[in-house]
């Protein structure tokens, strides 16, 4: 269960379609002051993201708030185990990235000090798939 005020965040960038610089200061300030706190609630955002353009202090705002969560908060601290890893990289790519999904992975290797391959897998997909598109363009 996501918590109240994270519902209704949800609910206006729903309606309006986009996520404005003062909708992340909402998120960022109110609604998720003391970060994210679930599994959840990563994937409420998630899908968010995947459904609505956002500003780009967006893109920076999620990122923050998802590697606080998965490194810091999940313990041990500064590891990203298998399971959290297998998680993430699934919840990433669930119908197809998020365009915020390859910084995400690529802050998260850079902010932890052991990410297990899980992750990496999915940033070696992601680069091969991006090459990949590149060379049919």
């Amino acid at each position: 269960m996501i918590k109240d005020s994270l519902r209704d965040f949800v609910d206006a960038a729903a309606e309006s379609n986009f996520i404005g610089v003062d909708d992340v200061k909402w998120l960022t300030g109110d609604v998720l002051a003391e970060g994210i706190t679930s599994r959840l609630e990563v994937e409420t955002l998630l899908a968010l993201d995947r459904m609505i353009e956002g500003d780009e202090s967006w893109g920076a705002a999620l990122t923050k708030l998802v590697v606080d969560f998965v490194v810091w908060k999940r313990a041990p601290h500064g590891v990203v185990s298998n399971d959290d890893a297998l998680w993430l990289a699934t919840v990433l790519e669930v119908s197809g990235p998020s365009p915020n999904a390859m910084p995400i992975a690529y802050a998260i290797l850079d902010e932890a000090g052991y990410v297990d391959v899980a992750l990496l897998d999915f940033i070696m997909r992601g680069r091969q798939q991006a090459r990949l598109s590149r060379m049919a363009a």
